[in-house]
This record gives C-alpha cells, structure tokens and sequence, in this order.
C-alpha cells in the first residue's frame, strides 16, 4: 500500500483545462470510516460546478473533486461493523472521489450487487442518491403515476426514467434534439419532448389526457418555474434539484393554490450525514433487488483512464452525453 495517492483539483476555476492531478497523502479512515482503493468515480454536473468555481466544497470537504466511487475496501476505521477488507462497494462522498485511494462513510457505502460492474457502481450514488429523495420520498411518485423528467438523457434525467419505469410509473422526458429524445425512449422512457420544436407544456398536458404529469423533476429552472406550475396536474408536486438557467423566475402563484401543487427543493451534498444514512437503507432495501436482477442499473455514456480527466470534463461540458459518464482508476471487474 502506498503512503500517497494521486488525486484530481481544479487548480483555479475554469474549463476542463484547470484540472490537474497532484499528488497527497494516503488518506486514513477514522470512526465509522472506510479506506478504499477507488476503482471508478461517477462524473456529475456539480463537479463541473465546482471546477467552475460556482459551487465550492462544503465544511469540512476536501478540494478533490467526486461525489461517488466505487472500490475495495483496504482498511477499516473504528466503529466500522458492515464492511471488511475485500468487500467491493459504491459510496457517496462529499468530496474526494477523484482519486486513486479515498475514505468512504460506512453509513453512506452500500455493497455492490454480483454481476455488476466496478464502472456501473462508481456510476450509481449520486443520481440515484438524488432521484429516489427527490422523486420518491419528497415528491411521493406512485406506482401509476406520470412523471415528467427535464433532461432526459442527463445522468440524473436517465436515472430517473430507469427506476420510474421499474417501479411502475409513466415517464415523459424532455430533450434538446430528436436524436437525445430517441435515446431517452431506447431508455425506457414512455415520450420524448423535443423543447426545442415543441411547448413542453402543451406536449406534456396533451400526452396526459389533458391532466398534465403528477410529477415533475426539474433542475433547469429560470422560465420552467413557471411554466413547470403550469404544466403540473391538480394535486400534483414539482422537485426542484437545480438552477441550470438561474434561481429567479416571474411567477403567478395563483395555479399553485389552485391546483394543490407541492412546490419542494432540496440539495444532497450538504445534507447530514444522517440523512444520507436513512437514503442508502433506502436503495438498499428498494433499488438493490433491481440492481442485482439486472434492472435500472446506471446506463454508461463513455469512460475515461484517470489520466484522461480533462477529457471527460470536456464530454460533460459538451453536453452530448447519454447516461454517465465514468473515470477508471484501474482494471476493474
């Protein structure tokens, strides 16, 4: 085991460019943690936020980048009573996933599924983390229900539109082009909006029976405020995650009075660690059996040699991607 690890910072905000891979020392577990040789990190739109120098990590968080991995547990901290040296994993982190060795929270780790692979676990925390508090939990989304994704062939949009469909709902996603709407229905999805030759709003209602989806997942913002309140059916609940397009919108409330609507936001990354606990029980009790049989695991857009990272911020940034997009570490099963 080596005493030092590489790992990847931004070294001043700014495109792809700014990254750059130095050299620290080897982490060490402390109570309830795990040391983990990483053997893929999920990329995801809030590391490009943070190497913009737009979302800065939270107290307490490193400066090297990742909020997933996955690996082999190497060593155990104390209080450490699930996991073991050898035990194959996929974790959230607050920060620190872009590297060769990392400390993963036992309570935030689950054990990956057999027959899944290494890239596909480092793939799975942060989207599915989000989609099943923000859709599932805080949003209510029912088996039989519709629910509208914006951003459909996102990590985020895809995850959404895998466990929806699992779990028994109607999806609806929107894309910016007709090959991005195709690949949304090769997902699963049930249709695929065009917004840019089509009135999500109009579409969505029309492909509803003119009820409009029960939910909506949402992390553009800007003008979709409004016009996700709209769109929304009587009773039914929006989940804002972002502000792709900015946090401040002209609304009329009065539809939300009108009909019902359930308005709730919320950001995973800052959340206690508590919180992040109950969520992994969670997927483990509900999302894992799929996982395990082969359903909804986390659709892979491209990979990329740890040496290659500005390489897929540069296909993040592109925004071409289907699915995720994943750093290797190394040779993975």
């Amino acid at each position: 085991m080596t005493e030092t690890t590489r790992a990847v910072i931004a070294a001043r905000p700014g495109g792809p460019d700014v990254l750059e891979i130095i050299e620290r020392p080897r982490p060490v577990p402390g109570d309830g943690e795990l040391l983990v040789r990483v053997g893929a990190a999920g990329i995801n739109r809030p590391d490009v936020m943070q190497r913009q120098g737009n979302y800065p990590p939270p107290p307490g968080a490193s400066d090297v980048l990742g909020l997933e991995l996955a690996g082999m547990v190497v060593a155990v901290g104390p209080g450490v009573t699930r996991f073991k040296p050898g035990d194959r994993l996929m974790a959230l982190v607050h920060s620190g996933a872009y590297a060769e060795w990392a400390v993963v929270q036992e309570a935030s780790a689950l054990p990956v599924p057999d027959g899944m692979s290494m890239i596909e676990a480092g793939a799975f925390a942060e989207t599915y983390f989000t989609v099943w508090s923000n859709v599932f939990e805080r949003a209510g989304l029912k088996p039989g229900e519709t629910l509208l994704v914006h951003g459909g062939t996102s990590g985020i949009g895809a995850t959404a539109t895998l466990l929806a469909k699992a779990l028994g709902s109607r999806v609806i996603v929107t894309a910016g082009s007709d090959e991005k709407c195709a690949a949304s229905l090769a997902l699963g999805a049930d249709a695929a909006i065009n917004y840019r030759t089509q009135d999500f709003v109009t579409a969505a209602r029309d492909l509803t029976d003119g009820r409009g989806p029960d939910v909506i997942l949402d992390m553009v913002g800007g003008d979709y405020i409004a016009r996700n309140i709209e769109a929304v059916a009587v009773d039914g609940r929006i989940a804002q995650i972002a502000f792709q397009q900015g946090s401040k919108a002209e609304v009329d409330f009065l539809p939300l009075l009108m009909k019902r609507v359930t308005f709730t936001g919320s950001t995973l990354r800052a959340r206690p660690l508590a919180m992040k606990a109950k969520l992994a029980q969670a997927l483990e009790e509900r999302v894992l059996p799929l996982l395990a049989a082969g359903i909804a695991r986390p659709p892979i857009d491209s990979t990329f040699p740890f040496e290659k990272v500005r390489d897929a911020h540069a296909r993040m940034d592109a925004g071409a991607h289907v699915g995720k997009i994943v750093l290797v570490m190394e040779p993975t099963a």
